[in-house]
């Protein structure tokens, strides 16, 4: 099997930072884009000044607002946002060629993780996920990086690997979808958590616990959906959680952080044009764990200050007075 053309679904940063990766030694690579304003300047300058300020483009990327150009790719890479995906792909002519879905998040209405959402609308595609600790300006420049590419079909999952893989863009297999997606939404609710300790100055020992307890609560809820606890502890899981728990680079991190300076969290989500999604998936992924009996804390107060049912000292004296308990729980 032999992939050569690739087409990506959305022009934010991680989009175009993927194109970037694909259009590697000048191979052609297209982007759709709903934004008129990135199609032209993708097209004009080999720029996106709206989501990836002062990286220069490969001139081999082409953007388009039109589905029907995608039509000729081999593969489809799929960065919309999270909660727009069901969306996208249904406005799309369905492909029966393989969706890569590099979103991380779960859909808040359905409460479906992304690979069931695109294998409800798009039944003929093959599936798989690419997932890791990438920050996007970081991957457009051509900055060492590596991730997770989960597929269930290894001859799929290898033609992948070899067409996209770069020397500073290594790509480990796995056969674990949904694990790979469990890491990257909760992951993103938890560096809410650990702006929140940032924005309050709680120091850095609160903020290694919370990533540590927040990495047991990630474990528990991946065990509990089929996920592989090997998955989980590797870059879709762990990794991507360090990173995006350490580093103002984060979206999630950054609204977590504000919301610990004292900024109102509504008005901070309804003025962003990037998304953290971390603040839709909080919602969703609470409701499952109590559905499941998942014993998810640091979720459920990312969730009630979201939602502005609690302030943060409430939070943390329900958080720092639960009863003992092991570690290994």
């Amino acid at each position: 099997m032999t992939i050569d053309k690739l087409a990506v679904i959305g022009g934010g940063a991680w989009g175009t930072a993927l194109a970037q990766v694909a259009a590697a030694g000048g191979r052609e690579t297209l982007i759709w884009a709903i934004e008129d304003d990135v199609v032209a300047a993708i097209n004009r300058i080999h720029q996106n000044p709206v989501y990836l300020k002062g990286q220069k483009l490969s001139p081999a990327i082409r953007a388009t607002s039109n589905f029907s150009d995608l039509a000729a790719a081999d593969a489809w890479l799929v960065v919309t946002p999270a909660q727009h995906m069901r969306a996208v792909l249904s406005r799309s002519p369905c492909p029966k060629m393989p969706l890569i879905l590099c979103s991380k998040g779960i859909e808040e209405g359905s409460g479906q993780m992304l690979h069931e959402v695109a294998r409800a609308v798009c039944p003929s595609s093959p599936v798989a996920v690419l997932s890791g600790p990438t920050f996007a300006h970081e991957v457009a420049a051509g900055l060492p990086t590596a991730v997770t590419l989960a597929c269930d079909d290894q001859t799929l999952g290898e033609a992948l690997r070899d067409r996209i893989a770069l020397p500073a863009f290594r790509i480990y297999l796995s056969d674990d979808i949904a694990g790979a997606e469990i890491g990257g939404a909760v992951k993103n609710v938890l560096a809410i958590a650990c702006g929140v300790v940032e924005g309050r100055g709680l120091g850095q020992n609160a903020r290694a616990a919370l990533i540590a307890r927040g990495f047991a609560e990630m474990t528990r809820f991946g065990l509990a959906m089929g996920a592989k606890r090997e998955t989980l502890a590797g870059l879709s899981g762990l990794g991507d959680l360090v990173l995006t728990c350490s580093s103002t680079a984060s979206r999630n991190f950054s609204l977590g952080k504000a919301i610990g300076e004292g900024k109102d969290a509504a008005a901070l989500m309804a003025d962003r044009r990037t998304v953290a999604e971390g603040a839709h998936t909080a919602p969703v992924l609470h409701r499952i764990a109590k559905q499941k009996g998942i014993d998810m804390p640091i979720v459920a107060a990312v969730d009630a200050l979201l939602r502005g049912a609690v302030g943060i000292e409430a939070v943390l004296e329900t958080l720092m007075s639960r009863p003992p308990r092991p570690e290994a729980h």
